[in-house]
């Protein structure tokens, strides 16, 4: 039997595709921005923070860490509820890729701290600065050029699984390309479109991080 691929009819469905696109970008943008803030604090804690403080930043870490994303999405939006704190779908799966990338950058983050000279932090006290002043001014910087190509990697695979969160309903590309689907029954069609489309932003995202790297660290590009 020979199938014919037709993918002409897609564009009655484009609002549902361009809104599905938005979302995954919002999706991205809001668990990027506030997921490596997150992480760089926890690397912090790790690195050079409080003792007290340690073992919850690890527990969390290592908790997220080896535990499936979807797990953690179903754990926000169907148990958060049982303790009175209900969320949108939206909101779920953005706390849930804040959550996940904040532990993931956490451990790259803080190996580019480990990795810092020990003579750049004798340099912050010998200026009679806290550690905390040491981190933010002398290490963080140098730390995070270190591993920003690691760090753009791991805000690429963190967009790419975000296409679990339709499995509550939000509508991203992912629900976007099921919709049509089940209405239309071509799925090789939907799917292919849905697949180039993650295939483009994940390629446009790389480029944006590095263009992001090279306006943060300078002194890098021009090498």
């Amino acid at each position: 039997m020979s199938y014919h691929f037709e993918f002409g009819w897609l564009l009655q469905y484009y609002p549902e595709i361009i809104k599905g696109i938005l979302v995954t970008l919002e999706l991205i943008a809001i668990g990027g921005v506030l997921g490596i803030s997150l992480g760089i604090f926890c690397a912090w804690v790790r690195a050079l923070g409080p003792t007290w403080l340690k073992p919850v930043v690890a527990i969390y870490v290592e908790l997220i860490r080896n535990t499936p994303f979807l797990i953690q999405l179903f754990f926000i939006f169907f148990g958060l509820p049982s303790l009175g704190l209900k969320l949108s779908e939206l909101t779920a799966a953005n706390l849930a890729m804040v959550v996940n990338l904040g532990a993931y950058s956490c451990e790259i983050i803080r190996a580019g701290i480990q990795a810092t000279p020990k003579g750049q932090f004798e340099a912050g006290e010998s200026l009679a600065m806290t550690r905390f002043e040491t981190f933010r001014h002398v290490v963080l910087v140098p730390s995070l050029q270190r591993i920003w190509p690691a760090l753009s990697s791991q805000v690429v695979i963190v967009m790419l699984g975000s296409s679990v969160v339709s499995q509550i309903a939000a509508e991203d590309l992912t629900f976007a390309a099921n919709f049509i689907q089940s209405r239309t029954f071509r799925a090789f069609e939907a799917y292919i479109v849905s697949t180039s489309i993650y295939l483009a932003l994940a390629i446009l995202l790389r480029q944006v991080l590095a263009v992001v790297g090279g306006f943060i660290f300078p002194r890098r590009a021009a090498r």
